[in-house]
């Protein structure tokens, strides 16, 4: 159990990843009552915007700390232009439709992300090379790298911008009474079209911060990077209460660390030796996401409501 520090550190910091991009989903479900399931490749797609800003833009040599920024710039304009064009030309015509055409549709949509960057961005169809982070740092009993440093601060200050925005600006407030009953904001005075618009937004940056902290991490990035992110995302905002903003988060740490640690000890508990390891962590994460359901269906930190009508 000494490296007990070291397996809880990097479940937060897998946890904090998974938040950032379950975000994304809790916005829009809030918002419109739909799963975006098409969010995991828009993840995806601001990593390879982060690549094509520091492989093909920036000078060769450029220093990290100039490139990281400009990456996350590139990355987020990229996520943020796929997202709000999903709502513009995907969604928003299906908005009065049956609940079935829209998920239909972002499975669709996703399905084609991945080919349209797998066939038209050079060499995608295998695994790119991504700038890493290399340096260590030792706290005590854990090491952490200079990129999981570069995670914890951009989860801190995502959150509580976001946190700070919703609570404190005009727009935050009008995303709160659209989310809460949308045709009475529209009646008064809410432009709830672009208050959706605005979501998927917030929500396509946040995804592309977490994509350039797993490139930075990870050292590599790939088409279908995107397929099991996003389906752990998901996972953590239900498991949350999706449509909760800080439930998202704090259900990607629940995950992150819960995988992290089945997957370091399950294999030492006697006649459990084939169920441990990270070949297991995804059973171990969806299984802890049933146990959630079954005890608590709204989530960790969701409420029990009404079906909107």
């Amino acid at each position: 159990m000494n490296t007990l520090p070291q397996q809880l550190a990097n479940g937060l910091l897998l946890g904090s990843m998974y938040g950032l991009i379950a975000i994304g989903y809790t916005m829009v479900y809030g918002i419109v009552q739909l799963i975006n399931f098409a969010h995991g490749e828009i993840f995806m797609t601001g990593a390879f915007g982060a690549l094509t800003v520091y492989a093909y833009i920036l000078p060769d040599g450029t220093a990290m700390v100039v490139a990281v920024p400009l990456m996350l710039i590139g990355g987020g304009i990229v996520s943020v232009l796929v997202a709000v064009g999903a709502e513009r030309f995907a969604y928003r015509p299906l908005r009065q439709a049956p609940r079935l055409a829209p998920l239909i549709t972002a499975i669709g949509l996703s399905l084609s992300l991945q080919e349209l960057v797998r066939n038209f961005y050079p060499g995608a169809d295998k695994a790119r090379s991504f700038p890493s982070l290399d340096g260590n740092h030792d706290i005590g009993s854990v090491t952490i790298s200079d990129a999981d440093i570069f995670l914890v601060i951009a989860a801190i200050v995502c959150m509580s911008g976001l946190a700070w925005f919703v609570r404190k600006s005009r727009t935050g407030r009008a995303m709160q009474a659209t989310a809460q009953d949308p045709d009475t904001a529209q009646l008064m005075g809410i432009d709830t079209n672009r208050i959706i618009v605005i979501a998927f937004a917030i929500g396509g940056f946040f995804a592309a911060v977490a994509a350039v902290s797993y490139g930075l991490k990870y050292g590599n990035i790939d088409y279908r990077m995107g397929f099991l992110m996003g389906l752990k995302a998901f996972t953590a905002a239900v498991m949350g209460g999706i449509g909760n903003i800080y439930g998202a988060m704090l259900g990607g740490v629940v995950l992150g660390v819960a995988e992290t640690l089945a997957s370091a000890y399950i294999s030492h508990i006697p006649g459990m030796q084939q169920l441990g390891g990270s070949s297991w962590a995804n059973v171990w994460a969806f299984c802890l996401l049933i146990l959630v359901l079954l005890f608590r269906p709204q989530g960790l930190l969701g409420e029990r409501v009404a079906d909107r009508a």
